[in-house]
């Protein structure tokens, strides 16, 4: 049986180049003694395809450049899917080809990830050693260890209880390193949840609408706490009470401690120093000291409107 004829690149090309300035199918296939299927393949392939930047390129640049462009997109998602980069340790890629080899080739899995084929089988057909055996009983013994003890134990007590129960005598050193390589259940760290009194919200509308300038006085109050150092880690508070109309200050209190009880006698100055006729409008901030029963009790007595501000205010 007569073997099959081998044609080069070469021959190829210049074929379709003569089919090209004008050349038919039969007569080139009588003239060159090929058949009719083998020219029009070579024709499909080494037609040249104008590209969109001008490049000339044939159908068969183009099938290898589209082959060339799936297989990296293979590659790119072993990549992906192995978590670890080529520079990885030799065991993270071992156990990486391990993981995706019912999904991808060995050999591609190997030639992407950079690990010898020879390294992998050794790896997967390597029988555990005598050290290795002797570590997973330990690591049974000190789980069992670890659960009698309600997870309460250290390295310490697990030499102790090791060489006393169980007639195993290791360093502690090489529990720590077993204790590591095992995920050991952990106790509960969730703290309890107490119901607890939640202060009462207060709402109030912004009646000022930013107007930081009255007409007159006795119209917007403005109070806050501030510290006035009196020695080396010794301070006392002020609480002072300002007209926004002339910007003066109309009380002051201090006292050791900020309580809402400074804040109501600051405030029962102000009001008999200037014992207003009309309603004032006071501009607090979000302080638990305004907020208080007392100190709100007293604001509604003399028919202020407190408007409580969201940022804190420095006097």
């Amino acid at each position: 049986m007569p073997g099959f004829k081998r044609y080069d690149e070469d021959f190829k090309q210049s074929l379709v180049n003569l089919y090209q300035t004008g050349k038919t199918q039969s007569e080139l296939c009588k003239d060159y003694g090929v058949s009719q299927t083998a020219l029009s393949k070579w024709i499909k392939q080494f037609s040249q395809v104008k590209l969109e930047d001008n490049t000339v390129m044939t159908a068969k640049q183009i099938q290898e450049l589209q082959k060339r462009n799936a297989q990296l997109e293979k590659e790119n998602l072993i990549l992906k899917k192995s978590e670890c980069h080529i520079h990885a340790k030799l065991q993270v890629r071992l156990k990486a080809v391990y993981r995706l080899r019912f999904e991808h080739t060995t050999v591609m899995l190997c030639r992407v990830l950079h690990v010898n084929r020879s390294t992998y089988y050794n790896f997967i057909n390597k029988k555990p050693s005598k050290r290795e055996i002797e570590n997973q009983r330990l690591r049974k013994l000190l789980l069992e260890i670890y659960m009698k003890s309600k997870k309460r134990i250290g390295t310490r007590a697990f030499k102790i209880i090791l060489l006393r129960d169980y007639g195993v005598n290791i360093s502690e050193g090489r529990i720590l390193r077993l204790l590591k390589s095992i995920t050991l259940p952990k106790m509960s760290t969730i703290k309890p949840r107490f119901k607890s009194k939640k202060a009462p919200v207060f709402s109030s509308d912004n009646l000022l609408k930013q107007e930081f300038n009255p007409n007159s006085p006795n119209q917007v109050w403005t109070t806050d706490f501030t510290y006035i150092s009196i020695g080396p880690k010794r301070h006392v508070y002020l609480c002072a009470t300002l007209d926004l109309y002339s910007r003066k200050c109309i009380a002051w209190k201090v006292s050791d401690r900020i309580d809402a009880k400074l804040a109501c006698d600051t405030l029962e100055i102000a009001i008999n120093k200037r014992k207003p006729k009309e309603p004032i409008i006071f501009h607090l901030d979000q302080g638990s000291q305004f907020k208080s029963t007392s100190f709100r009790k007293l604001l509604d007595e003399h028919q202020i409107a407190c408007f409580l501000l969201q940022a804190w205010i420095s006097l």
